[in-house]
């Protein structure tokens, strides 16, 4: 045997004694290896009742129990209208027409709509009025920004607030949804021409504004948006 030989046989027993020291060897009295789910039981612990299989299916599930109270009849539309009158028979068919339709979010949003469409209106911006307008509203609305726009004048319209926005009817023809909401507001709205002389309005007045709008939606569609049908005034 030459040299190089015994030099690695000699290293390769040294490394096998020092393994051996480190590890220690197995005397057939260690102790077994932590069973958790034993440990869990012992201590009255329950296994996971839900077993999920590949590629994600749980099993054996209890149903969850309902956490909110079906909201009785005489009480659906408590705050907006009376058991039995028209609105309240209009909204309940509307709801059984689309559940997911609700009342006071919808109010909600239309008193950003309604502030939406003035101020496009005064600006003569046709490109929002045309997704929030039905193609009929649309085109009187145009007619306007066309005479305003053939005489040279402009609309200055500014909000000073929206006091209220109410629910005044609801009606189901069909599939398609009319909710009218009574809106009353203060602004200030002036009409100049083109010199800047003010010929309709009035720059520092504030008026108080009251309109009835209908907007509608057709409820089988799988667009949630809703669009002004009609305009009306009290003023």
């Amino acid at each position: 045997m030459d040299i190089y030989t015994i030099i690695f046989l000699a290293l390769a027993v040294f490394i096998f004694l020092r393994l051996r020291s480190v590890l220690g060897q197995r005397t057939g009295n260690e102790r077994p290896p932590f069973d958790h789910t034993a440990a869990r039981n012992a201590l009255g612990g329950a296994q996971d009742k839900n077993v999920v299989t590949m590629p994600g299916k749980v099993i054996d599930q209890a149903p969850l129990a309902p956490t909110v109270e079906p909201t009785p009849p005489s009480d659906r539309w408590k705050g907006l209208t009376e058991p039995g009158t028209a609105l309240a028979q209009g909204l309940d068919a509307i709801v059984d027409k689309d559940s997911t339709f609700d009342p006071r979010h919808f109010i909600s949003g239309a008193r950003g709509a309604y502030e939406m469409i003035v101020l496009a209106f005064a600006n003569g911006d046709r490109r929002a009025l045309r997704d929030l307008l039905s193609s009929e509203v649309y085109e009187s609305f145009d007619a306007a920004i066309k005479e305003r726009e053939k005489n040279e004048q402009k609309t200055e319209t500014r909000f000073v607030s929206i006091d209220k926005a109410e629910l005044v009817g609801a009606e189901l023809r069909d599939r398609t949804a009319q909710l009218t909401i009574r809106f009353v507001s203060q602004m200030i709205s002036a009409t100049r021409d083109k010199a800047g002389n003010i010929v309709d309005g009035s720059a520092d007045t504030v008026a108080d504004i009251t309109d009835i709008w209908t907007f509608a939606r057709d409820t089988t569609s799988r667009d949630p948006n809703w669009k002004l049908v009609g305009t009306g005034s009290a003023n």
